[in-house]
């Protein structure tokens, strides 16, 4: 069986501190609001207040939900929250989900996380005034205080360009509030929601897949989604026609993710299709290790540029119709084994020539085909 603990990857230092910065190709502005909890119900039951669509799930317990309820009718001030409006013009949350999921489960009667009646914790740490009490028992003023206090809401709009969300990557990643530094892809799954961010989220759960991240669980910070879209970005006809430079992996996901082209009926199909082939391909010729390099005993670590290379590599190959090979698992150990593809694994990967000799040292060397 593959292993319960979380993906195992190799790192690529030149990937490491991969940044880039838009400041000269957008304006964003920022005010602040004041919204009652009243007020953010409303839009949130009415669709014009998004949550990240996986990321951030409702995760207080019981205890803590309680103790912030506690707060609110004490009146004690409540933390900021940040909201983006994006180009639906929606509001979507950055931060403050917890909050505001709390006011709203309380209020509608039905805890989140376990779907039995919401009442306080019965313990010294609520005030015996509404200690074990739902929303529906609390006296009437004591429920008006609830829906009137307002929080106050810092908000952000990209200003120019105003037909992409290209600044809210941003905004996510510079502002930590919650204490923890998301990493690109949970920013991605905030910022980018639509059919794209739907299938990967879908694809990350095919059994082939699974067994070929070494992995049942999924990644907590999401890389595993992250490479799924980092193989449709580097097989895309834009990156093979690249014949030089330097692409910030970070923002050429960002701009694939992004791309109105890719969320249509029809792209999402042929993504599906194409990887979903790639993957049960690759488990059944090449073997479930197939993107692996390294091992510390039993456990074999996902490498992301030998990932790229012979992921692209097969389905090329599959796209071609070519037959296939019978000692695939052979070629692959000379592939490994390849001076030149083991040195363009490590250094310079973010080159797109450097991208596009892995890709076709992989071709050549596993079905006997050229990458164009």
């Amino acid at each position: 069986m593959h292993s319960k603990k979380q993906l195992k990857t190799v790192s690529i230092p030149s990937e490491s501190n991969d940044y880039y910065s838009n400041d000269d190709l957008y304006n964003i502005k920022s005010w602040g609001a004041d919204l009652s909890f009243r007020e953010l119900m409303i839009m949130y039951r009415e669709g014009e207040l998004e949550k990240p669509e996986i990321q951030r799930n409702y995760v207080w317990d019981k205890s803590e939900a309680s103790r912030f309820i506690d707060s609110v009718l004490l009146g004690l001030p409540i933390p900021n929250i940040f909201l983006a409006t994006t180009k639906r013009e929606s509001r979507l949350i950055v931060d403050g989900y917890q909050r505001i999921m709390t006011i709203y489960d309380y209020v509608r009667g039905v805890f989140s996380k376990d779907n039995k009646v919401f009442k306080l914790t019965n313990t010294d740490k609520i005030n015996s005034r509404w200690r074990g009490k739902a929303f529906s028992e609390l006296a009437d003023n004591e429920q008006r205080r609830i829906n009137n206090t307002t929080i106050h809401a810092i908000i952000f709009e990209q200003t120019h360009p105003k037909d992409d969300d290209t600044s809210l990557y941003q905004v996510f990643e510079r502002i930590n509030t919650s204490g923890r530094t998301l990493f690109p892809q949970e920013i991605r799954n905030c910022v980018y929601q639509g059919a794209l961010n739907t299938l990967l989220i879908e694809l990350n759960s095919a059994v082939s897949w699974r067994h070929l991240l070494n992995s049942r669980e999924h990644d907590s910070r999401m890389r595993d989604i992250e490479f799924i879209l980092r193989f449709f970005a580097l097989s895309s006809d834009d990156m093979r026609s690249r014949s030089r430079g330097r692409i910030s992996i970070k923002k050429y996901l960002n701009d694939f993710m992004g791309c109105d082209s890719n969320n249509t009926e029809v792209s999402i199909d042929i993504l599906r299709n194409k990887f979903t082939g790639m993957t049960d391909f690759v488990h059944e010729k090449i073997g479930r290790h197939a993107f692996s390099s390294t091992r510390d005993g039993d456990v074999f670590h996902f490498h992301p540029t030998v990932f790229d290379a012979i992921s692209i590599a097969s389905s090329y190959a599959i796209n071609r119709g070519i037959a296939i090979p019978t000692d695939l698992s052979t070629r692959h150990e000379s592939l490994l084994n390849n001076d030149e593809f083991k040195y363009l694994l490590r250094f310079e990967t973010m080159v797109a020539t450097n991208i596009n000799r892995r890709i076709q040292l992989a071709a050549n060397i596993l079905f006997d085909i050229s990458y164009e």
